[in-house]
């Protein structure tokens, strides 16, 4: 039986939208495996099959969706503690292998805000354009120009400009650090220096590395065969004065993350920066979800954080 050209057109977005929908699914189900380690205990890459809401301290407000530019992708939401006044803020971008993740991810944001907040931080989520909208460098522009627009406006949310602490995981840690890295990237986005960057388990902090060797696939994804964009994209390759503070978290159950860490943090210490080194022995999702909760590691965050004069 001949189809009609309108039949076969309807067709062919159907088998389209089929493959589309089931590419979409196996990347998230691979990142999901290299990225959480199976997805064991139901954690897996942030912002997947989360529906659990996230619930504020007692108190607690939240400003959803702040645009700090015109499209979509460009918002944060700013939570802020009860009778918040020149408050420090600390400034968390999500990961998600640079394609996917979500700022409002119970995962990003719980448990963080239940311990940040009761101690008068505010807590900045931003949202940022990503691959293959955009490529990485327009990503940790988008991320510099959140930063800015946070600083700019942290007086009408109860926040001090000038007591930000910068941290991010994942896809977000290697953006915060390239940021601390590369301070032309902030600068032209009209940022101002902060007091300190966490990084939570990037093992992205030399791209050429990773691409000159076996890597996962979604790094094809990412970064493609431009080797210029490997350079450029490279942390510690770009790095040629000291960062701001920096805790560097990894996990000791990732291949290459502490090996990563453990180099960038060498060239700080070559150029006289200040670096302090965290291998964990957690899982990289746990690296983010456990943040906040009563532990050691926590600890040690929170003790980095106090050390940088937030008080």
């Amino acid at each position: 039986m001949l189809m009609s050209p309108v039949s076969k057109l309807a067709t062919a977005v159907v088998l389209l939208g089929i493959v589309i929908s089931t590419s979409a699914l196996a990347m998230q189900g691979f990142f999901g495996q290299r990225m959480g380690r199976g997805m064991q205990g139901g954690r897996g890459m942030q912002g997947q099959g989360e529906r659990k809401p996230i619930t504020l301290p007692a108190g607690a407000r939240l400003v959803q969706n702040v645009a700090y530019g015109s499209d979509p992708m460009q918002v944060m939401d700013v939570y802020i503690p009860s009778n918040a006044h020149n408050a420090p803020v600390i400034f968390m971008v999500h990961g998600g292998a640079w394609m996917i993740g979500n700022k409002a991810s119970p995962r990003v944001v719980q448990n963080k805000i239940d311990y940040f907040l009761p101690k008068g931080f505010i807590f900045i989520s931003p949202a940022y354009r990503m691959v293959p909208q955009v490529g990485v460098m327009t990503e940790a522009d988008d991320v510099a120009h959140a930063l800015a627009y946070a600083q700019q406006h942290a007086a009408d949310w109860g926040g001090d400009s000038s007591r930000f602490v910068v941290m991010g995981h994942s896809a977000g840690a290697h953006l915060v650090t390239l940021l601390s890295s590369v301070p032309s990237i902030w600068q032209s986005a009209g940022a101002k220096p902060w007091l300190g960057t966490i990084a939570l388990d990037s093992a992205a902090y030399n791209v050429v590395s990773i691409m000159s060797s076996q890597h996962a696939r979604f790094y094809d994804q990412v970064f493609g065969n431009d080797q210029k964009l490997w350079q450029e994209a490279s942390p510690t390759l770009r790095l040629t004065s000291a960062p701001p503070p920096m805790l560097l978290v990894c996990s000791t159950m990732r291949a290459n993350s502490c090996d990563q860490a453990s180099a960038y943090a060498d060239k700080v210490k070559s150029l006289g920066g200040r670096v302090k080194l965290v291998p964990m022995q957690l899982r990289h999702a746990e690296i983010n979800e456990d943040l906040g909760t009563s532990s050691a590691y926590t600890d040690d965050v929170d003790g980095f954080i106090n050390s940088l004069g937030v008080n």
